[in-house]
């Protein structure tokens, strides 16, 4: 596990660092939900003015789960008004988690009602595309871009993660 996780993290430095000449931003997004990766380090890349990617390693956990993963969501931009600007795309993330429950007898509703501790852990597969509006204050001579964001993805390859699920979030990045 800790070897996935080693070449996750050597993935997204790499493609951080691609410098193909055009606008870039650097920063977190901040989940506000319990689903998908949590609180992200987030990296857009431009293509042009109308296209970006966005690369979000994130990491979220408590006493009964942990979750690492990354995120790839390609963006269509379109300026509204001066620095603000709305977004849409298609995306996919990728990631690891273990979960642990001890129920002695309670049961937790997901089908496993018994005395013994579950233990569940894996990969998991998410499908979907995100939307948001942004606003970037290099109109001002300040290089802050602020960004809310809906992902709504469908979970694969697990039995407690599947089927859909939203995240929102609130992104702010550094922009070179």
């Amino acid at each position: 596990m800790k070897g996935i996780l080693f070449s996750i993290l050597i993935i997204f430095i790499m493609s951080v660092s691609f410098s193909f000449g055009q606008d870039k931003a650097i920063g977190l997004r901040l989940g506000a939900t319990n689903y998908g990766n949590g609180a992200e380090i987030s990296y857009q890349h431009g293509f042009s003015e109308k296209n970006r990617l966005e690369l979000d390693l994130g990491m979220r956990a408590n006493n009964h789960y942990s979750v690492l993963g990354i995120s790839g969501i390609y963006h269509w931009k379109w300026n509204i008004d001066g620095g603000l600007n709305w977004y849409i795309g298609p995306g996919a993330q990728l990631a690891f988690f273990s979960h642990r429950d001890n129920f002695h007898g309670h049961g937790n509703g997901h089908g496993h009602d018994h005395d013994d501790d579950f233990e569940e852990s894996g990969m998991l597969l998410f499908i979907g595309g995100q939307i948001g509006i942004e606003y970037d204050f290099n109109e001002h001579g300040v290089p802050i871009q602020l960004s809310l964001d809906g992902r709504p993805m469908w979970g694969l390859l697990s039995t407690y993660y599947s089927g859909p699920g939203y995240g929102g979030a609130l992104g702010i990045r550094y922009t070179f």
